[in-house]
This record gives structure tokens, C-alpha cells and sequence, in this order.
């Protein structure tokens, strides 16, 4: 019987463990770490992520990052 991956709200089926923010004054902090310790900016990258702002890139060192882009209107 296969178990159940738990899927992420913001990485999908990636752990939040292993992606990596390459922005703003959380940079270099694990998905999972910024939920556990500032919910509401978790909250805005969600948003941001369902807005189509958001992009998950694997960098040449094999690291996961989220990016988000700068869109003004």
C-alpha cells in the first residue's frame, strides 16, 4: 500500500525542507522554516504563487529557489 505524499500549498510535491528563498531579507531560509516562523509572509508567498508570480528553479549547485517576480501595473 503506497502512503500519501503531503503536497505543499506553495512547492507542490517538492518537500518544503528543500526550497530555498533567493530574496529579500528571508533569503537563504527553507520554505518550511519561513512557515513555521512568519506564517503571514508564508501566507503572501502562497498568494503570490496562485497569482503566477512565483517560479521554483534548481540552480546549478542542485539547490531549489523561488523566485518571485516584481509585476507592477
Amino acid at each position: 500500500m503506497a502512503s500519501l505524499q503531503e503536497v505543499s500549498p506553495l512547492t507542490g510535491i517538492l518537500e518544503e525542507d528543500q526550497v530555498f528563498i533567493d530574496f529579500g531579507e528571508h533569503e537563504g531560509k527553507s520554505i518550511l522554516e519561513v512557515s513555521d516562523t512568519h506564517p503571514e509572509y508564508y501566507d503572501f508567498l502562497i498568494e503570490k504563487k496562485n497569482d503566477g508570480h512565483c517560479a521554483i528553479r534548481r540552480s546549478r549547485d542542485k539547490i531549489f529557489r523561488l523566485y518571485v517576480s516584481q509585476v507592477s501595473f
